[in-house]
């Protein structure tokens, strides 16, 4: 089994803190999304991320061993960090999106993606990364269809579909960022963490935004930002997500 080094577990924490971020993101949509079907889908789709979230947390705290219990506490203080400095995450998964057209295509966007993600890891050396991977896509399937079959319904009406894609317009220069480099995806690639790096998967999934929306955008501008500095909406998220741990130091995740 290979060590969880400290590039490895770089690696390893980025992909967690997009889960997490993305899991929280989706559960804000819960009473406000348009109709009540949707609003139990994003909650569905909102803790499946936050389960893969803790799998990924739990590795990184266990050293890479799917064996080594994980204590609850420990992991709450990495998933909850309040420095900002420690987390690793997408700019797309930060921001706020209160529009559900933005909401809906960031789902796309993000799922899509994370496909391609999961697949580099299937055959991972770390066997609890690639356990992960094969729990993850039996769910990731449904999040998927869900996205889609909204999109099939939703881009060929008029008003709907000028929506969309002016939202992946707003959308596209933060969403290049999930193919930023990774700390530590040289050290991964190497012992066999995951088969490339991620950037490599990136020409795939421009195929697919571009087939999915009819779109000819250019999606070669990579975010300024990528995964160096935490987006302006950073802090007023992770606020959200401590409110409860902030108000009972006691609870746990």
């Amino acid at each position: 089994m290979t060590a969880l080094t400290g590039g490895v577990r770089e690696f390893v924490l980025a992909f967690a803190d997009d889960e997490h971020l993305m899991g929280q993101q989706h559960t804000e949509w819960i009473g406000i999304a348009p109709f009540l079907e949707e609003d139990l889908a994003f909650s569905s789709i909102g803790q499946d991320e936050l389960g893969h979230a803790a799998a990924l947390y739990a590795i990184v705290l266990g050293g890479g061993d799917s064996d080594e219990p994980v204590d609850d506490r420990q992991l709450d203080a990495l998933a909850f960090d309040p420095d900002p400095l420690r987390w690793r995450s997408a700019n797309l998964t930060e921001i706020r999106t209160d529009d559900w057209a933005h909401a809906l295509v960031r789902h796309w966007l993000y799922d899509t993606a994370e496909q391609l993600r999961w697949e580099l890891v299937a055959d991972s050396s770390l066997p609890a990364l690639a356990g992960a991977a094969a729990r993850a896509e039996r769910e990731e399937w449904f999040h998927r269809r869900h996205a889609d079959g909204l999109l099939d319904v939703l881009l060929p009406a008029p008003d709907a579909g000028e929506r969309l894609r002016a939202a992946l317009a707003d959308l596209l220069p933060v969403a290049v960022g999930l193919f930023d480099p990774v700390a530590g995806e040289v050290e991964a690639v190497a012992a066999g963490v995951t088969a490339a790096p991620f950037d490599t998967r990136m020409p795939e999934w421009i195929d697919r935004v571009r087939s999915r929306f009819d779109t000819d955008l250019p999606l070669s501008t990579r975010s300024p930002a990528g995964r160096t500095t935490r987006s302006d909406a950073f802090g007023p998220l992770l606020s959200r997500m401590r409110e409860v741990l902030d108000l009972d130091p006691a609870a746990t995740w």
